[in-house]
């Protein structure tokens, strides 16, 4: 393909992606630069007719928005906001090591942290939802491919039900069911004869449930890849196999899995991404007593009711795409490593 041609036909998508993906990034990461201005102060004394006099202090609204329009992006702080307490806490880090010997008391100060908080159930929530959402879609692209024609319909539909529910409603929904008055909640109760149990109780339990959640919720992608996938391994390869005498888990496993793994990786890529920045479970349960995500803490920057903190969200936005970048980085280097060879 001539180099003009081929220009002119990538031309538009590197238009969109620097308009709509490295801008904004950019745009992002000089924010994290700045903190919000510190309201001016003013100190006020007023004295009545009759005599006495009284100080009181307000937020000098005319310097306030005066400094703003100076500076409409906030005070210059440079990577201070990345090691605050809020973020990275090296200094708080340092100190809880100096100060601590047993590895469980420094590991659970550095978890009080709340970045770290954040960071720890996002990475639980990615590994652990991730292949199990993984392994449930291939078990049900497997289970559909052999059920006959006339039930594929309605068990497809049915396979793909959480997809179609938007996430925050779907998060809502089972909210609404493991309460103590709905069919989960009062079933376990009942089952367990404690009026007093609940799924939102205690961290491991939210944990847990979020996870079932997660679940649930990204297995349908992972069968609808791996359903078509399915549709496009060798038919004279499974009859062979089966000639041989290879028995049903044989085949699946010297022959199936070994085609569908591009898919596989392809899958992992999408759903790490996808997992990482885990956010609408949390609302939807209202859990973030017992668990918060780094895309929570960016979420709970920007509606600060003092003021947003528009530096702090960069920074976690900016933390977040980084640990994306590393959870990627071994699958893509595997993967590019894998298409050298083979050329």
């Amino acid at each position: 393909m001539p180099h003009k041609t081929f220009l002119a036909f990538i031309l538009p998508s590197i238009v969109a992606m620097l308009l709509f993906i490295a801008l904004p990034i950019v745009s992002v990461a000089v924010q994290s630069l700045f903190v919000e201005h510190q309201k001016v102060l003013l100190t006020v004394e007023t004295c009545q007719p009759l005599g006495g006099c009284s100080t009181e202090t307000r937020v000098d609204s005319e310097a306030s928005a005066k400094l703003r329009a100076e500076q409409p992006l906030g005070q210059f702080n440079g990577l201070g906001t990345y090691f605050n307490r809020a973020h990275l806490a090296f200094d708080e880090i340092g100190e809880i090591l100096r100060v601590n010997s047993g590895l469980g008391d420094v590991a659970a100060r550095i978890y009080d942290l709340p970045f770290y908080r954040a960071l720890a159930f996002t990475l639980a929530y990615t590994f652990i939802v991730t292949p199990l959402a993984m392994l449930l879609g291939f078990v049900i692209a497997l289970a559909v491919n052999i059920v006959p024609a006339l039930l594929k319909g309605p068990v497809i539909f049915f396979s793909l039900l959480p997809m179609i529910i938007t996430p925050l409603i779907g998060s809502l929904i089972l909210f609404w069911m493991i309460n103590s008055e709905g069919i989960i909640g009062a079933t376990l109760q009942a089952v367990f004869n404690d009026p007093t149990l609940s799924l939102k109780a205690s961290p491991v339990l939210t944990w847990a449930t979020l996870f079932v959640y997660g679940v649930w919720t990204n297995a349908p992608f992972s069968f609808v890849v791996f359903y078509a996938g399915l549709q496009t391994v060798p038919g004279d390869t499974l009859e062979s196999a089966m000639i041989d005498g290879a028995s049903r888990w044989e085949r699946i496993r010297y022959v199936v899995m070994p085609h569908l793994a591009p898919l596989a990786t392809f899958v992992a890529l999408v759903q790490l991404m996808d997992n990482f920045r885990v956010f609408e479970p949390i609302v939807g349960f209202s859990a973030q007593a017992n668990a918060t995500s780094l895309s929570f803490s960016i979420f709970n920057d920007l509606r600060n009711q003092n003021a947003q903190l528009y530096g702090s969200a960069g920074a976690t936005s900016l933390l977040t795409i980084a640990g994306v970048v590393v959870l990627l980085m071994p699958v893509l280097i595997r993967t590019w490593r894998e298409h050298a060879h083979k050329s």
